[in-house]
């Protein structure tokens, strides 16, 4: 249903865009203070949905997390125990905007801001990177499968070649 009226709003403010119209009363998300507040500083400045989205992420949403992560030193960025609280408030805070203004969240331009946070603020942070493992486990999960295939099939062989087919 969220996303069937993030469509919706997505549809309506091209609408808008084409017919001209700026300010439509249905294309808020809801009557909330702050979306309200954010629908019309959209339509109070003529500018259409889809190009208010931008400015309203990097005014609202990026510009708190970027000064929140410049108060902390580099090397804490990568401690997820320092950032998370930092990280979940920029994801609500898109998402925020994006349902007032009922643009389908998340969408390109979130997915583009959160990879040039990654790229700028954790490029540098170390990763587990995944190995495999050591050939005697390895060996191990093959072999026992191959090994069990005859097993299983003497004991069809010899169920079937007694007659008994009670048990």
């Amino acid at each position: 249903m969220k996303r069937a009226l993030g469509f919706i709003g997505v549809f309506l403010s091209f609408l808008s865009d084409v017919t001209g119209q700026t300010s439509l009363p249905f294309a808020c998300g809801d009557n909330s203070h702050q979306c309200v507040r954010l629908c019309g500083l959209c339509h109070d400045h003529n500018i259409p949905t889809m190009e208010c989205l931008p400015a309203l992420y990097l005014h609202l949403c990026l510009t708190k997390f970027e000064d929140a992560m410049n108060s902390l030193n580099s090397s804490e960025w990568c401690i997820w125990g320092n950032v998370n609280s930092l990280y979940s408030n920029l994801s609500h805070c898109t998402e925020e905007i994006s349902d007032c203004l009922l643009i389908p969240w998340p969408n390109p331009l979130v997915e583009q801001t959160f990879v040039d946070i990654h790229s700028r603020f954790f490029q540098d942070c170390p990763t587990e990177e995944l190995s495999d493992p050591p050939p005697a486990i390895i060996l191990a999960l093959v072999i026992t499968p191959i090994c069990l295939i005859p097993v299983m099939v003497s004991l069809v062989v010899l169920k079937t070649k007694n007659g008994d087919g009670s048990s």
